[in-house]
């Protein structure tokens, strides 16, 4: 069974830093990542993410075209068992509360803390397995 994380952000950065922190687990294969740098392209991959086993979406609130926050229900209606944690550099109170009533399960505040979500990483694959 291949698990798969899916990674949504539009800053070019986000995939080298993310493939750095899980280097070791990439390279076992112990999980995979893709990234999407757009709503539209993470909806693409959710929906024709067939023979691998979605296991966390994360995505960046703030995003040009289709936010994270509307992200957020088109992709809990594709794949309704798959938790989303969104990402922020702005974690205030309304963003906060939009996040969870769309579905988030968490919402992270940049700079990442990756302890925490190696954590909430962790939980999944032990839930997939």
């Amino acid at each position: 069974m291949t698990l798969l994380i899916l990674v949504v952000d539009d800053e070019p950065d986000v995939e080298p830093l993310f493939r750095q922190q899980f280097r070791r687990d990439l390279r076992s294969g112990r999980f995979g990542m893709e990234f999407a740098s757009s709503a539209l392209d993470a909806l693409r991959i959710i929906e024709t993410s067939s023979g691998v086993t979605l296991i966390l979406i994360l995505s960046d609130v703030n995003m040009p075209g289709m936010s994270g926050l509307d992200l957020l229900p088109k992709a809990k209606s594709l794949r309704p068992e798959v938790p989303v944690i969104m990402i922020t550099a702005y974690s205030d109170t309304e963003t906060v509360r939009s996040a969870l009533e769309r579905g988030a399960e968490a919402l992270l505040t940049k700079p990442i803390d990756f302890a925490a979500l190696r954590g909430a990483i962790e939980a999944r694959i032990e839930l997939a397995a």
